[in-house]
């Protein structure tokens, strides 16, 4: 199979993969999750005029030619409205939140007048309707005021409660398992024997789909033998994922074999081999509803992999928008020379110029089993397939590293 342009692979990725269903979540846990439905409001904000300041509410003809004497004829907390109306030559003593009384209209502030028992005396006049929240003022009834495909943030999180949702619809957070290749492989604290090493994807892969939203299940570290692979791969799938990860075993070795087990599943393969460094054996296909993505088994080719189609298969999934890692522009931090025919994506740190502009410096060696730098990195320098040399200074395209 030759290999396949990363724009291509991408789309083959998100091709016919609608968002998950929508699942009624509490406020509480609904941060970041994607809107299935508008949101009207259940109720009217304030939901009568209310007073922004502590004061006295008044009829603004009553002050109008301050200073004058006001008799007080009650007392208006928030959530204590007052029983009765409020006469010409009256006031009522009122709070922050305090529902206007019948027969007011203004309030004036406290500090602008003077107690004098069951009179007060108001020294300015203020306008009509100074001071005053009116009904509606923030939004009305039956008003959609979250719309249908939005990703809530913390502040839309109070709206949606002023609106009085205890909880709202949302689409489901997507379910990945994740499951490791190799006989060479030991878990962190182990003791690696000669010829083995320490497994690290799938922890960043995690952390990654963690970040995302995700609902993650380790399935651990398969042998290279076929039969244990399969049963990795049926446990997903009992497990209800949406999207399996393995990690390792889809090069072209005799010892690699994933897509023999995925294949002997019933896996639909849409790709193999993508133009890209690193990353050049990733694969993705589909067992039923369950996508399956096999991210290389060098640590920084699965990051990178990760990076550019896992991330955008969860966002999809989870109904978001902004599903493709956006690319910025930066300028080079040295010399680079003309790029074969797979698109690079370098790992680089950045600084910012004089101008403001950042600037990305790729670290001097890019081996893909290299994670110091790929730690160190904050973003992927793109190269293009083909891309002519290119000097220190002139603009390239990066996509930032979550912080």
């Amino acid at each position: 199979m030759a290999l396949m342009p990363v724009a291509e692979a991408l789309a083959r990725v998100l091709a016919h993969t609608e968002p998950l269903a929508a699942v009624a979540t509490p406020l509480a846990d609904a941060h970041g999750r994607v809107l299935a439905a508008d949101l009207p409001a259940l109720r009217t904000q304030p939901p009568a005029n209310v007073s922004a300041m502590d004061g006295y509410a008044v009829h603004s003809q009553d002050v109008a030619s301050a200073p004058v004497r006001l008799k007080v004829v009650g007392e208006v907390a928030a959530g204590h409205p007052f029983q009765g109306a409020v006469g010409r030559g009256e006031a009522a003593r009122i709070f922050t939140g305090g529902v206007l009384p019948p027969g007011t209209d203004t309030i004036v502030i406290q500090e602008n007048t003077v107690r004098e028992g069951d009179a007060v005396l108001v020294n300015e006049a203020p306008a009509k309707g100074k001071h005053v929240r009116i009904e509606g003022l923030d939004f009305k009834r039956g008003a959609v005021l979250l719309a249908k495909g939005r990703r809530l943030r913390d502040r839309d999180l109070a709206l949606a409660a002023a609106m009085n949702y205890p909880t709202v619809p949302v689409h489901r957070s997507p379910k990945v398992a994740l499951l490791a290749t190799g006989d060479e492989l030991v878990m962190p604290g182990g003791a690696p024997g000669f010829g083995q090493i320490v497994y690290s994807n799938g922890y960043a892969t995690m952390a990654v789909a963690r970040r995302e939203g995700c609902e993650v299940l380790d399935l651990g570290i398969a042998p290279d033998r076929v039969a244990e692979t399969a049963a990795g791969v049926r446990r997903a799938r009992e497990v209800g994922a949406d999207i399996l990860v393995t990690s390792g075993g889809a090069s072209v070795g005799e010892h690699d074999l994933v897509r023999e087990a995925l294949a002997a599943e019933g896996l639909a393969l849409s790709f193999w081999k993508v133009a890209l460094r690193p990353g050049r054996p990733m694969m993705h296909g589909r067992l039923g509803a369950m996508h399956v993505l096999g991210l290389p088994g060098n640590p920084v080719s699965a990051y990178v992999c990760a990076v550019l189609f896992l991330v955008p298969l969860i966002r999809q999934l989870a109904g978001r928008s902004d599903v493709v890692p956006a690319l910025e522009t930066a300028r080079l931090g040295c010399d680079l020379p003309g790029n074969d025919e797979r698109a690079d994506y370098l790992r680089a740190v950045l600084t910012v110029g004089p101008d403001g502009i950042p600037v990305a410096i790729p670290a001097p060696v890019q081996d893909s089993s290299m994670l110091m730098p790929l730690a160190h990195a904050d973003c992927l320098l793109v190269r293009e397939p083909l891309a002519p040399a290119a000097r220190a200074g002139e603009r390239c395209a990066i996509i930032r590293l979550a912080a």
